[in-house]
């Protein structure tokens, strides 16, 4: 997966590149706050680094690209809408950027933040 053979020789699309794409559209979608770390090494990892496609996942199985996402959600929007939106989002842009289909994008929810009212 990610792999075209042209005349000129051979395009491989790593799973990180793909990451960072659908990390930038899911910044872009309404009521997301920002990315949480995968799990408690990741966020160790992130604290450390910044790496583009914190909170991101991507994984080809055959044809298949599979994405999961780990998001904070705004406290006070609907949860179910902006999950939905972020998943038609990273779908729209990463098949816009590869020109392959995308099978799934999951999205999980990590929490929720209040942002400040002042």
């Amino acid at each position: 997966m990610g792999d075209e053979t042209t005349s000129l020789g051979g395009i491989h699309v790593s799973p990180n590149a793909v990451a960072t794409i659908a990390y930038r559209a899911t910044l872009e979608s309404y009521g997301v706050v920002g990315l949480a770390p995968k799990n408690l090494a990741d966020g160790i990892v992130s604290t450390i680094t910044r790496e583009p496609s914190r909170g991101v996942s991507v994984q080809y199985k055959g044809e298949d690209i599979d994405i999961d996402i780990h998001v904070v959600v705004e406290y006070g929007t609907r949860i179910a809408t902006v999950a939905e939106s972020v998943a038609n989002t990273v779908r729209f842009h990463v098949e816009k950027a590869l020109g392959l289909k995308v099978n799934s994008v999951n999205v999980h929810v990590a929490g929720l933040r209040i942002s400040n009212t002042d």
